[in-house]
């Protein structure tokens, strides 16, 4: 049997075991009004037990503590460290490999999905391909990411359904050889399947659907560094072919590096992409280093 708790007294029990965190207060006067991430640490020094980031690291600390719905993370808490950054990107990024390295409680894990794939249209047909098989950084034609499979043919039903494309066509069913799709009797395929209009228009009209999710291709030969100034601090943040590799203060010590893992960085083409192309950011070329 299952005991359903009402919202009311779901709120009502996190107030009653919250405490303020008096043993906390002494790694308040440390913390900043600046950009970076913040980890509350518990008794593991391996593990901790939340990563956390903001612009303003003190004020979002303070957060936690006005919060009786963290009453679980504040008790297990022993210590609250940081890491500077010159302003929210460096933030972000840091926030983001940190997680996915050290995996916190308290945080939503990030893993490397091996089931990663997107949509390929280089022949007649779209086609799923994985990125444990294809490098997304640099292949051509790609569009969407998608955690499975079946979120890429969803989103292709969905595509076909907005813009009246053929299920045919697309791969979704089978067609029978000079008949018309079932959809085009519905007057929801426009009828490329029956030569209502040409597999040519067809073909265009479902690339411009497409493209609002097409997966930019890395636009440089190697790493390269972006330029964040904050107050105090400036940071190049290094990236290759859409990974986050680390930042520094002086591009020299980008050499020391690790070059970029295989595979797609989902996360971080998401965090990237749209701040790398917008201009925003001075990018430096950098030389990816030589294997000795």
């Amino acid at each position: 049997m299952v005991r359903r708790v009402s919202a009311p007294r779901m709120q009502f029990e996190a107030a009653a075991v919250y405490e303020y965190p008096d043993h906390l207060r002494p790694w308040l006067e440390d913390l900043p009004k600046a950009s970076g991430v913040y980890v509350f640490h518990g008794e593991s020094d391996v593990m901790p037990l939340y990563i956390g980031k903001s612009v303003n690291i003190r004020s979002r600390v303070m957060s936690h503590f006005r919060t009786p719905d963290e009453a679980a993370l504040l008790r297990q808490s022993r210590r609250i460290t940081f890491i500077r950054t010159a302003g929210e990107l460096g933030a972000l990024l840091l926030e983001a490999q940190m997680i996915k390295e050290q995996q916190p409680l308290f945080n939503k894990r990030l893993r490397r999905n091996r089931q990663l794939c997107s949509l390929q249209f280089e022949s007649d047909k779209p086609q799923v391909v994985y990125a444990r098989d294809v490098d997304f950084s640099k292949q051509t034609g790609l569009y969407g990411l998608y955690a499975n499979r079946r979120a890429a043919l969803q989103t292709l039903q969905t595509l076909a359904d907005e813009h009246q494309l053929c299920y045919g066509l697309l791969g979704l069913e089978t067609l029978s050889t000079g008949r018309a799709c079932f959809r085009a009797g519905l007057k929801r395929c426009a009828g490329a399947c029956c030569g209502r209009e040409t597999v040519e228009t067809h073909r265009a009209r479902f690339l411009a659907a497409m493209e609002r999710i097409r997966v930019m291709c890395w636009p440089w030969q190697g790493p390269v560094g972006l330029k964040e100034s904050g107050p105090d601090i400036t940071q190049y943040h290094i990236i290759d072919s859409w990974f986050y590799l680390g930042s520094v203060e002086n591009l020299k010590e980008a050499r020391s590096l690790a070059a970029p893992p295989k595979g797609f960085d989902n996360d971080g083409y998401k965090i990237l992409c749209k701040l790398v192309m917008s201009g925003d950011y001075e990018v430096v070329e950098l030389t990816r280093p030589t294997a000795s």
